[in-house]
């Protein structure tokens, strides 16, 4: 079998499985379950993100950002899904950003180092926090946006559903399209492989995704309507080429070819969710100020 067969079976594993274990928390409808695979991935992510740092010899404060991130987490799943709380989610968020920004601060204060740029080692730490557990959160955001059933049961997660589905037909689309006729470099100074075919691809693919499957369950997708899904689906498209050049900037910059490791074929979880990282806010945002979903 030739390596690039090889790696393509790897890849179709890697990615069977991680629609099982989404498709599977997703209809469970266990609000405890989205929080640990939500968290979970999050924490990951992140996690790896630290690690590339460390290979790289770059200091950070990975066990403070790691900490701060599971209180991010547990903290804003609280304020989310509490009825009553729904005005206090972003005052949390904020209150755990700014004292996490005067942590590391205090830190570098009183840690004797060798660096010869301190600045360099806040920022790297507080970045990592700010570009995967706070954009990633916005999948808990999108989870508790949609108004709760008759029976009191959350309906978000079929539009994280949704936006799982565009955002990875675009990266199918993009990979398919830019391997069999991508000719034009897009970003060669980033991502050598990308191409204009490719984003072209990626494009088709979120679109004919997006409706694809809102013509499928349209009662679970009520807040859409067809002009929605129509401009969602070449937005987010376009979004998850831009989220995944964004991690290519990350990975180049510290001189990382992947994540990790801990998914063959793909990389590692940060290099599954990249593109996430930049649809889910758009789509949070497009719901809020176009659709006028009240703030969770």
């Amino acid at each position: 079998m030739t390596t690039a067969r090889v790696t393509f079976a790897r890849r179709l594993v890697s990615t069977l499985l991680m629609w099982a274990i989404g498709l599977g928390t997703i209809l469970s409808g266990y609000e405890q379950l989205f929080f640990i695979t939500i968290s979970g991935l999050g924490l990951l992510g992140l996690w790896e993100y630290y690690e590339m740092l460390d290979r790289r010899g770059i200091p950070n404060f990975k066990l403070t950002a790691l900490i701060t991130a599971v209180i991010f987490f547990i903290g804003s799943f609280y304020t989310f899904r509490s009825v009553d709380h729904h005005d206090k989610s972003y005052d949390f968020e904020i209150a755990v950003l700014v004292v996490f920004l005067m942590v590391v601060f205090g830190r570098q204060m009183f840690r004797r180092t060798r660096d010869k740029n301190p600045l360099e080692t806040m920022v790297y730490t507080l970045f990592g926090l700010l570009y995967i557990v706070w954009l990633f959160n916005f999948l808990t955001k999108i989870v508790y946006l949609p108004p709760r059933d008759a029976m009191g049961y959350t309906t978000g997660q079929y539009y994280v559903l949704y936006l799982v589905l565009v955002t990875k037909f675009s990266d199918m689309g993009a990979y398919v399209v830019g391997s069999l006729c991508g000719r034009h470099k897009l970003v060669p100074h980033i991502s050598p492989k990308k191409t204009w075919e490719g984003l072209a691809g990626a494009m088709g693919f979120s679109f004919a995704g997006s409706f694809g499957l809102w013509m499928l369950i349209p009662v679970r997708l009520s807040v859409f309507h067809a002009a929605d899904v129509a401009v969602l689906g070449l937005l987010l498209g376009f979004t998850a080429v831009l989220g995944d050049l964004a991690e290519s900037i990350v990975k180049r910059s510290i001189d990382a070819k992947d994540s990790g490791g801990l998914l063959p074929g793909i990389g590692g979880v940060l290099d599954l969710m990249d593109s996430l990282l930049f649809t889910a806010p758009i789509l949070f945002f497009y719901m809020r100020l176009v659709l006028g979903l009240p703030t969770p």
